[in-house]
């Protein structure tokens, strides 16, 4: 008998938000030809268009020939950039009532520090010195701690004295996670108070008014697939209680020339997305706010409409994570004065909500939601994981076996769930995976062994010092640790993999075994989620460094995929595999409040583009 006590009907109040697109008199083709102020080819360029009063922004890079080609799009007034690292960026306009192209060429820049501007974090990050054991252990601390809530590429795109960074470190110490001043109600960060003085100084070598100690080193631009790919960037609107101009936001990372923008802009705080099995997004909302819970963009015209559940005082309940289920239905956890599951069906855009009974642990903290082979839910809970089984309505908590330490408090990050119904989450400050059996009920664990290079570094005091430190957030690691944050299991294989964020690897792990092997990304590039597709490929979302990376674990080969918008900050990555259809990868902008698809295009249909071009 189903437990109807646990289901609350909900009442959606939907707001259409934003209309985008011109109406299209007739589809149109935009191509052109890149090349250097020199005369000479350029490949690998980012090329972009978007119309007049339209919030769609679609990108394209050039071939080895320095040629672009954009998909049919509709007819209308386009702004059309094209912007590379260490070059200024190029402006144009067209009318596209008809095929055109339109060709630029683009200056070197004559500003080391205006090419610094422009890069994302993890070149950011690669540019800090490192001469010495002691700058080693500062970049550490950077890379870590200082980079938890955002990228690098934001603060370090300024330049500071020693006083004015001890400043910016005064503030961090006593901020937590979201970004909230709470030197009031709790102690300082200690890591960073305990190195507070090192790292300034280090921070004023690196980028103070004076001689930089920066070695910046620019990547080969996208080539081969990663230049092939199309991306749709959707904006979003800002929230409408906030009373701004229309013009408040002057940059949203798309002109690189302007650097990282803040994320302080007013907007819905997209956190994760999935396209639904009709190509329509959905985006979750952790930003406290009183219109939406989740909202869905036409990925056609660009129209936002938001879907608000009521939560506590008047304001929408927020949501974090969000997964969608082989019969293509939305889950996501939900809080609307207690945490627990909703279910959206995209085609009747109905929502229901369902709350653990009384007594029982709530959904909630950094949440991650998952399905497994079974048909059941899980979702995170502060202490543990909770299942849901929609058939029977009902849940069931799988609680944490190591949890209060004296290295802090293994509140759950990431969760997934495997094809044999079992499901994980990690306790990311304290580098272990939980695991619920989900035919017996029982609980075990995973403890990933920490960074041995990191913990070589460490001086005697250092090791005293962190022997009982304690970490006021899952934000606030240990320099060695391997920060297990977001995951992701093989539906059609027995692995799990998971994205450690601090450690700069991806963990596959043999949901049988529980064998643990390290996979290193390049340049210790640092990813957030893993999402793996039907060919058990594993993706993963990089937050600092806009952009994205596939790991093919047959060749052990990484593909690095460039975002066109700096400071994207994702947080997710999620994926649509339609039969005969090329592959969509979902990926939602906290940081930039935007959400983009890219669009895995075979060579082929950039030789039927080159051939229409051509008529």
């Amino acid at each position: 008998m189903r437990n109807a006590r646990h289901l609350t009907a909900v009442k959606i109040a939907a707001l259409a938000a934003t209309l985008v697109a011109t109406p299209a008199l007739a589809d149109a083709l935009l191509s052109g030809t890149i090349k250097s102020s020199d005369g000479k080819a350029m490949s690998g360029i980012t090329v972009s268009a978007k119309p007049d009063g339209g919030t769609i922004t679609t990108t394209v890079f050039t071939d080895d020939a320095g040629r672009y080609y954009f998909p049919a799009l509709p007819a209308g007034h386009y702004r059309v950039w094209a912007q590379a690292l260490s070059y200024q960026t190029a402006k144009g306009v067209v009318d596209l009532s008809a095929h055109q192209k339109k060709d630029f060429s683009l200056k070197p820049m004559d500003d080391a520090e205006a090419t610094f501007k422009q890069l994302p974090g993890n070149l950011v990050l690669d540019a800090l010195p490192e001469k010495s054991a002691e700058d080693a252990r500062m970049k550490r601390i950077v890379r870590t701690v200082c980079t938890g809530c955002h990228t690098a590429s934001f603060p370090l795109q300024n330049r500071f004295d020693e006083a004015g960074w001890n400043a910016i470190i005064e503030l961090m110490k006593n901020a937590n996670v979201y970004g909230t001043y709470v030197g009031a109600e709790r102690k300082p960060s200690g890591i960073l108070d305990f190195h507070q003085k090192e790292i300034t100084a280090y921070l004023a070598r690196a980028r103070g008014p004076g001689q930089s100690d920066m070695n910046v080193k620019l990547e080969p631009r996208p080539s081969g697939e990663a230049a092939r790919v199309m991306f749709k960037e959707y904006d979003l609107p800002l929230d409408a209680d906030a009373n701004l101009p229309a013009d408040f936001v002057q940059n949203d990372g798309s002109d690189w020339s302007l650097g990282t923008p803040s994320v302080l802009i007013p907007g819905w705080g997209v956190h994760d997305s999935w396209l639904d099995p009709s190509g329509n997004l959905w985006f979750t909302c952790n930003i406290a706010n009183k219109r939406t819970t989740v909202g869905r963009i036409d990925t056609a015209t660009g129209a936002v409409k938001l879907f608000k559940v009521a939560g506590p005082n008047g304001l929408a309940a927020q949501t974090h994570g969000m997964t969608r289920d082989p019969h293509g239905i939305l889950w996501f956890n939900i809080n609307n004065g207690r945490g627990g599951i909703g279910r959206l069906d995209p085609a009747t855009q109905q929502i229901q909500v369902y709350l653990p009974p009384l007594g029982m642990t709530q959904t909630g903290g950094a949440a991650t939601v998952d399905y497994d082979g079974k048909g059941n839910i899980w979702s995170s809970a502060p202490d543990g994981a909770l299942r849901f089984d929609p058939v029977e309505e009902k849940f069931t908590e799988f609680k944490s076996i190591t949890f209060k330490t004296v290295n802090g408090t293994g509140i759950t990050y990431g969760t997934a769930a495997d094809r044999d119904g079992n499901g994980y989450w990690a306790e990311m400050i304290l580098d272990t995976i939980g695991v619920g059996n989900g035919a017996t009920g029982a609980v075990s664990e995973i403890r990933l062994a920490p960074v041995k290079a990191q913990e070589a570094l460490l001086t005697p005091d250092e090791r005293k010092f962190y022997a009982d430190y304690s970490q006021p957030d899952f934000n606030s690691p240990l320099p060695f640790a391997q920060g297990p944050r977001r995951m992701g299991t093989d539906k059609n294989a027995d692995v799990l993999w998971i994205g450690d964020s601090w450690g700069a690897n991806l963990a596959r792990i043999d949901t049988h075994t529980h064998a643990v092997t390290f996979i290193p990304l390049p340049n210790e590039q640092q990813p957030y989620h893993v999402a793996v597709d039907k060919n058990h490929n594993a993706w993963t979302n990089l937050w600092g460094a806009d952009r994205i990376m596939r790991y093919d674990p047959n060749s052990g080969r990484w593909t690095a995929f460039d975002l066109p918008t700096r400071g994207a900050e994702p947080r997710y990555v999620s994926l649509l595999e339609r039969d005969g259809q090329d592959t969509q990868i979902a990926i939602p902008y906290f940081r930039a409040r935007k959400v983009a698809v890219m669009t895995l295009r075979s060579g082929a249909e950039i030789d039927a583009l080159r051939k229409q071009a051509g008529k």
